[in-house]
């Protein structure tokens, strides 16, 4: 693992906890108490709001990933200025991890993979050195996702993601789920912001569920989307009827 927890220090400056991003639960929580990843796989999930991508985001920018997305080490990814939560956030770095943040920029491993930016990169960045050969603009929206996932998160690094699954039919969301065991396998870290209870189901992945009550671990089967779906694939009449007139 490259990274084991973060949290926000009270610094010289502290935080207005009700100014955003400190606002929201997720968030706030940090002011309090580090937030531990223990598995080399953690899925964030929650609601629209609950502060799982910010959380991502914050991560990617203290770690020095351009939070629009993209690979480790790219030339030009430390010259945007860091959002807040980028600026204040502090990550706990293993010994592993803090090697690889210093290390020089061809060295550094890691993908920041944003599904609203990551075509909007695709084509500033595709047939560069490093990256991709195809033209994404070729393939299909989730074939793109794909080709992306085979060719950027091919070594050991840090992985991060946000709502992966957008551009992905189920098949491909299983694919998705054997890239990240793979990475797992090959002493990567990944850590996802997903609404997707098929990703989320990983074995052996750590699930923490952030929303008002802020961020706290626990079981896939315990999940409110996963009880959601299974409500609405057994009888989606019971949730339609209540938003399409009858």
């Amino acid at each position: 693992m490259f990274v084991q927890g973060i949290d926000i220090p009270e610094g010289i400056d502290p935080p207005d906890p009700t100014l955003w991003p400190y606002s929201v639960p997720a968030v706030k929580g940090l002011l309090s108490e580090p937030l531990e990843f223990r598995a080399p796989i953690t899925f964030l999930v929650g609601e629209n709001g609950s502060g799982k991508s910010t959380l991502v985001e914050g991560v990617a920018e203290a770690y020095g990933l351009d939070a629009r997305g993209g690979r480790a080490g790219r030339k030009y990814a430390n010259n945007r200025p860091k959002g807040i939560l980028g600026q204040r956030l502090r990550l706990d770095l293993t010994q592993r991890g803090a090697r690889q943040k210093q290390a020089k920029r061809r060295a550094q491993k890691g993908y920041f993979l944003r599904a609203e930016t990551t075509f909007g990169l695709a084509e500033a960045v595709s047939g560069l050195p490093g990256y991709w050969e195809e033209n994404l603009a070729e393939h299909s929206h989730g074939e793109g996702f794909l080709i992306i996932l085979q060719r950027m998160f091919d070594e050991p690094g840090l992985y991060l993601m946000d709502e992966p699954e957008a551009a992905l039919s189920f098949m491909s969301c299983l694919q998705l789920v054997g890239f990240m065991h793979d990475l797992a396998e090959s002493g990567s870290q990944v850590i996802c912001a997903t609404h997707s209870p098929l990703l989320s189901a990983l074995p052996d992945a750590d699930v923490i569920e952030v929303g008002d009550h802020g961020a706290r671990r626990t079981k896939w089967g315990e999940l409110e989307m996963v009880d959601h779906w299974r409500r609405y694939m057994a009888d989606p009449t019971r949730y339609l009827r209540h938003i399409v007139d009858s």
